[in-house]
């Protein structure tokens, strides 16, 4: 059986970030520049905490390192994936990342990042920056090289639900105004292609064309996506997306609704309403694992709820 491992946010005070993770979640923050929430990782630039039962006070890394067979007994040096909220007061830099190869050689051995967004929240008319305009290397080079920036980037409308896969390769950008639950290899390995000109202490923020143009695909091709729904006694489930490196499911419980826990561990981000995942009372905000072996779970109340698995 098992118990669900909750955990302790771990935040980031960024140029772009915003007060939402307090207003929307309830969290305390530390300052109204947070910009992000790092909510289930195992990551070295953000570990957070279990913060009840058997293993309160350790980490998530220490978990992963001391006790394989709460994960399926997975292989692998680092925890694998890395859940964040991210609150865009302000437009992030337009960005790219590599996959596994380019990072091993390039980045010390570091994991790719390919990712996935949601949206939780965006102000009216907000927009989000999804791959780009040029054909061949050689004219992304040259949009490049003349700061064609608008010409470059396809910019596109955001509404609250909207999914999207980023694979890596993939010319990206979260803009302001939204709120968005962020599903990633654990990598922190961004390459900055362009960044407003914008000034932090005094001077502009280092950007990494060189490696951007390496890992660039050239033309753009949207991600593949899923949206199948399935309904249940109590639930409406819907695969949003399943890649090599995990599974993302988005649902919708109305009432009581059975689960089963048959992957490796599943991870549970709560971004609607309030309810109980067996005993546990669970609320908006809350991101938690669940284990290998755990077996069935009952979900009662009325909430939403990612699940997030890997392949």
């Amino acid at each position: 059986m098992g118990e669900m491992i909750f955990l302790q946010p771990v935040f980031k005070e960024v140029l772009w970030g915003g007060d939402k993770l307090q207003t929307m979640f309830g969290y305390s923050i530390p300052s109204n520049h947070t910009g992000e929430g790092w909510m289930i990782s195992a990551h070295p630039k953000g570990d957070c905490q279990i913060t009840e039962g058997s293993y309160k006070g350790e980490t998530l890394s220490w978990l992963w390192k001391n006790h394989r067979e709460l994960f399926g007994g997975l292989d692998g040096e680092v925890f694998p994936l890395l859940v964040k909220i991210i609150d865009a007061k302000d437009h992030l830099s337009i960005q790219v990342h590599p996959d596994d190869a380019y990072a091993a050689v390039h980045e010390n051995g570091a994991l790719g990042k390919t990712e996935c967004w949601y949206v939780l929240d965006c102000e009216p008319d907000s927009t989000i920056v999804v791959g780009h305009n040029a054909k061949t290397k050689e004219e992304l080079k040259a949009m490049i090289a003349e700061k064609r920036w608008m010409d470059l980037i396809q910019i596109r409308p955001l509404h609250k639900g909207d999914f999207f896969q980023i694979n890596p390769g993939t010319v990206h950008a979260i803009r302001g105004g939204s709120v968005i639950l962020e599903i990633q290899q654990s990598s922190d390995i961004t390459y900055r292609l362009y960044d407003y000109d914008r000034l932090q202490d005094g001077k502009p923020r280092e950007l990494h064309l060189d490696k951007s143009i390496d890992v660039i695909r050239c033309p753009h091709e949207d991600a593949a996506t899923e949206s199948q729904a399935e309904t249940g006694e109590g639930f409406t489930s819907t695969r949003l997306v399943s890649c090599p490196f995990y599974t993302v499911t988005k649902v919708h419980v109305s009432g009581t609704a059975v689960f089963s826990q048959n992957q490796p561990f599943q991870m549970i981000s709560v971004f609607e309403g309030e309810g109980f995942f067996d005993k546990k009372p669970v609320k908006k905000g809350m991101n938690f694992l669940i284990p290998s072996g755990y077996g069935s779970y009952t979900v009662t109340g009325n909430l939403e709820f990612m699940v997030s698995s890997v392949n």
